[in-house]
């Protein structure tokens, strides 16, 4: 969305109903209610169009240069297929209203279902089901290693290599099964590369005015969902300029468990720096609160919500909040939503077959776009 602001003046959003993307992909993730809040939350959406058809057909691209005066429309460079294999942007090309930015890789809904599957099988604070532990996907994923960044360890190999070649009844059988394991090693591989550039465009770059009350929340900000939308906006609503703690990967396993969070500390940062309520961000914040970083960043209230992923460690929330506490400048927000990073990834495992049938489809199509028709875009 950013650089589609960058392209023009006014950024208007065509968000897709539920029904639309059933009957074109499959089932969404989240609601048309929550992407709604979602898409009006970040901030370089002006205008937002609800109903919008997946079939771009003529008459509705007239629609939206003459009713909606649209200039062009907008696509990253990875392909967008109908139903029936064309182009959906085909129209808008051909009148020369169309315009092409370079997609942000490795962020996929496809990579970070898998992502959230892969957690279902190894994290006992995630597993909501034992049969969950040998899905299809969840292991196509998990082959990646931690976000997909590399091979897991050399253990988790050689039981992944047992657990394919067990049943094998020749050599040929368990050389196969050995390849199917060193394709799911590429498919695991994330593709997201953060550069300080991106950062800088994200952030607003501006500082707390003088004498204003500076408020301050922390926490994963992991799957950037509806919950933290409306938490982030009530912790606005406490004072001026709101300053938001994002949690290292490391602390956030500690306390959730492994392959937690689903999305690394960099791709969380960009999600919370997006959010209209946010000012700043603290990447790699301390999960106790100090007199250091109280000190440093001018923090004249502590928030949380009532909701949390952790909820139930009790000492150890005792812990990191006391000194706020202490000082009388901790408040807690009764959460609006109670929409959290597990309830998500439990739609995923409740719905799995349709997730597996979509996602199957779409690796395809993203391996395809990886090894043939991937091209440089300069990014804006």
């Amino acid at each position: 969305m950013l650089q589609s602001k960058a392209l023009g003046d006014v950024l208007v959003v065509g968000l897709i109903p539920d029904s639309e993307i059933k009957r074109c992909k499959g089932p969404p993730v989240l609601n048309e209610d929550e992407r709604l809040l979602l898409v009006d939350n970040v901030k370089w959406v002006d205008e937002i169009i609800t109903g919008v058809p997946y079939d771009l057909s003529p008459q509705f691209v007239e629609e939206l240069f003459s009713k909606h005066r649209i200039d062009y429309i907008i696509h990253g460079d990875d392909p967008c297929l109908l139903p029936d294999g064309t182009d959906a942007y085909a129209h808008a090309k051909k009148l020369g209203r169309f315009k092409m930015i370079k997609r942000t890789e490795g962020v996929s809904t496809t990579d970070i279902v898998g992502r959230m599957l892969t957690c279902t099988r190894v994290n006992p604070q995630m597993n909501m089901s034992a049969e969950d532990q040998v899905h299809p996907l969840t292991r196509s994923f998990s082959r990646g290693g931690r976000h997909g960044t590399g091979p897991e360890s050399p253990a988790e190999i050689h039981s992944a290599n047992r657990e394919n070649s067990i049943n094998s009844n020749s050599v040929e059988e368990a050389n196969t099964a050995q390849a199917v394991l060193q394709r799911d090693l590429r498919v695991g591989v994330s593709r997201f590369l953060p550069t300080s550039r991106r950062l800088v465009q994200f952030s607003e770059g501006k500082s707390a005015p003088e004498g204003a009350t500076i408020v301050y929340i922390d926490g994963a900000f992991d799957v950037f969902h509806v919950g933290h939308v409306e938490i982030l906006r009530l912790a606005k609503q406490q004072g001026d300029f709101l300053l938001v703690g994002l949690h290292t990967d490391e602390d956030v396993e500690s306390r959730r468990g492994p392959h937690t969070p689903i999305m690394n500390v960099h791709e969380r940062a960009l999600s919370v720096l997006a959010s209209k309520y946010v000012d700043e961000v603290v990447i790699g914040a301390p999960m106790i609160i100090s007199d250091d970083l109280l000190r440093t960043f001018n923090i004249s209230l502590v928030v949380r919500g009532s909701l949390t992923e952790t909820r139930g460690h009790g000492s150890m929330d005792d812990k990191r909040y006391a000194l706020p506490r202490e000082r009388g400048i901790f408040r807690l927000l009764s959460s609006p939503s109670s929409v959290t990073t597990r309830s998500i990834i439990q739609r995923i495992v409740d719905n799995r077959a349709a997730f597996e049938a979509r996602n199957k489809k779409k690796v395809a199509s993203e391996q395809a776009y990886y090894s043939a028709s991937k091209d440089y875009v300069q990014e804006l």
